[in-house]
């Protein structure tokens, strides 16, 4: 069996000694390092050598899963993302599911699953529950429907109490790998590794990832609590190799890691950051201006060091978040009825103070402008202040009066259900028609059907007519020339959508048969009517900006949304956006919080990383100390006050 593993790479001969010994392991490596690459390795070398064994991978993205399937493709291979392998797994079990939600929801330290009105729950609470505990988008624990958060927190229960599940699990799957392992929750890492245990039956789970790359809240970040040289302990195999950045960025990330990995430049001469057998050197540039004019650095990185902003292919310009892209890429409209309506913050300040004070008035037939009448009345100073908009509210209020007025003329009860979050809008974990059933996609159905009609517009456009006509046959039929030319003309005045609104464009395209208004618009329109009033009179044509975005035609990203993707050139905005989860002058002066310090450090890591040629990062107005360091990191030279 050995035999088959003479031309694998070192770090996978190791893993299967690790392997024969029946240890659980880790591979850990940096950026660039080819991570993916030796996890198909090691999957196919599986097979190979256990011909009957099944093998679990997961991962994070539904892309992910569709890339590693592709390069894989054995029948003994279950490839999903980590939710949809523990509902798969638990799912079955309908009695312990719902004495796991009822016992979850009686104990007060779980406070994602409860029952507000019941209390406590009985346990045949769930008597009547025709289909069962269901996972979906979205959370009723009343109803048993559970969502992403809740799942693995009953799965976690689940697995903790019956050691027979991590049985059953263990004989369908000799092999579980985990893929981007540090973004994985602390209670799934605490399923496989300490309830697994629990079990006498033996099979092997391995990690795949970086602890450097650990940029989301919700991961566990590193395995330091379940490493070690002990047997039953996880077995760490470092992949110190890096194919994808030059030596001066190799340099900078080796300045930012703390996990004790050093990279070096990978000894394949066929590797991407190799060029006639030598490393390429690349260009590493720190930015900096007294005034905070993104502009005037892309000018300068264009005549300078010829950077093609217009080629999203290859510049790209990285942002903290979201809001600081949205006015530059065009769709700061949208993302403020998205992220900042104050009357929606307003309307929450209200529940609150319902909440808080034990309000026990019955306002079920009531609107929201008879709630906040009948809570101000009779009260003067602080209390009445404690039921009226802030001051950043009223000035909101005041410049959207129409809109205030009609958010008072709604029912009280159905305004408060009103949720609206820029997830619904950003969400870009992409969704062909066959993932529909998918997990992971938070955008609303309003977007998502502006989305089907610009995925129409720009199958035309960029004259990819057969998956045009595919994408349209459904509801247009093409059966003579006649009808041909009749679709033509029908998309073409489409295309020129000119100031049209959403709404007339939705009505357009509905009209002239290129997207029909279903069922799911329908619903949206009636049960988010203030929503979608805020969204109808926005241009179709700043949609589109968004759907460029979003589909990664512009050369903006967020910093967190470019974990493992590369491009030629990267420029870094250092610029917190008001978010204190970062500090970017405290990660060049190593002060400040230990916690922000490291997430800040990490996001750095993760941004320079991802540049395959050139590395420019800006900051704006740094003082001497910030200067002083980055002369440190970049080279005295490489520091360039552009004015």
């Amino acid at each position: 069996m050995a035999e088959g593993r003479l031309n694998l790479e070192p770090e996978v001969v190791e893993i299967f000694q690790s392997i024969d010994d029946g240890r659980n392991f880790l591979l850990s490596g940096g950026a660039g390092s080819g991570k993916t690459y030796s996890l198909v390795n090691v999957i196919r070398q599986a097979i190979a050598e256990n011909p009957t064994a099944k093998v679990a991978c997961m991962t994070y993205t539904n892309a992910a899963v569709k890339e590693i399937e592709e390069r894989v493709n054995h029948k003994n291979l279950n490839v999903s993302t980590i939710h949809d392998f523990l509902w798969d797994s638990i799912k079955h079990f309908q009695k312990e599911l719902k004495q796991a939600l009822i016992s979850l929801a009686n104990n007060e330290e779980v406070t994602r699953i409860s029952i507000e009105e019941v209390n406590p729950v009985p346990d045949n609470y769930y008597a009547v529950l025709p289909d069962g505990v269901q996972y979906k988008e979205f959370v009723r624990i009343r109803e048993g429907i559970i969502s992403h958060d809740e799942l693995l927190i009953v799965a976690n229960y689940l697995f903790e109490k019956y050691p027979k599940l991590s049985s059953i699990v263990k004989d369908k799957y000799k092999f579980i790998f985990i893929d981007e392992y540090q973004d994985t929750s602390k209670v799934v890492v605490e399923t496989f590794l300490t309830h697994f245990k629990k079990s006498e039956r033996k099979n092997i789970i391995g990690f795949f990832g970086d602890a450097m790359q650990s940029i989301y809240e919700d991961g566990i970040g590193n395995l330091d609590d379940y490493k070690g040289a002990d047997i039953e302990k996880v077995n760490e195999i470092q992949k110190k190799q890096n194919r994808r950045n030059p030596k001066l960025v190799i340099d900078l990330a080796n300045k930012l890691r703390t996990d004790g990995i050093t990279q070096e430049p990978s000894a394949d001469p066929k590797a991407p950051n190799m060029a006639n057998g030598t490393i390429k050197q690349g260009t590493v540039l720190f930015l900096h201006s007294t005034d905070g004019d993104v502009n005037k650095v892309e000018e300068f990185l264009a005549a300078n060091y010829a950077w093609d902003f217009n080629n999203s292919k290859e510049t790209k310009e990285l942002n903290l978040t979201h809001n600081l892209i949205a006015g530059k890429a065009g769709f700061r409209t949208l993302m403020d009825i998205y992220d900042k309506d104050h009357i929606l913050s307003f309307r929450d300040r209200i529940k609150k103070y319902i909440k808080d004070n034990n309000v026990a008035t019955d306002f079920s037939e009531n609107t929201f402008g008879e709630v906040i009448e009948a809570l101000q009345q009779g009260k003067s100073g602080r209390e009445l202040n404690a039921v009226r908009p802030t001051n950043t509210m009223q000035v909101f209020i005041d410049g959207n009066a129409e809109l205030y007025n009609y958010a008072k003329s709604i029912k009280y009860t159905e305004f408060s259900k009103i949720y609206v979050d820029k997830d619904q809008l950003l969400d870009d974990k992409k969704q062909d028609e066959n993932d529909e059933n998918k997990k992971g996609s938070k955008r609303d159905n309003l977007v998502k059907h502006l989305f089907k009609i610009q995925n129409n517009i720009s199958l035309y456009q960029n004259k990819k007519y057969n998956e045009f006509l595919r994408a349209t046959d459904y509801y247009f039929k093409i059966t003579s020339i006649a009808s041909k030319k009749a679709l033509k003309e029908n998309i073409e005045s489409l295309v020129n959508v000119g100031d049209n609104t959403i709404e007339q464009v939705i009505n357009d395209a509905n009209e002239k048969r290129i997207w029909l208004i279903d069922d799911k618009l329908i619903a949206f329109k009636e049960n988010k009517e203030y929503l979608y009033n805020r969204v109808k009179d926005v241009k179709f044509s700043e949609f589109q900006k968004l759907y460029e975005y979003l589909e990664g035609q512009t050369p903006f990203s967020t910093q967190h949304k470019t974990k493992g993707t590369e491009f030629d050139n990267v420029l870094v905005i250092l610029d917190n956006g008001g978010w204190n989860n970062y500090n970017f002058g405290n990660l060049f002066l190593e002060t400040g919080s230990a916690t922000v310090l490291d997430r800040t450090q990490k996001i750095f890591y993760v941004c320079c990383t991802r540049a395959k040629e050139n590395l420019a990062v800006f900051f704006h107005n740094p003082d001497a100390d910030v200067i002083a360091k980055a002369k440190v990191w970049f080279g005295e030279e490489n520091v360039i006050d552009i004015g």
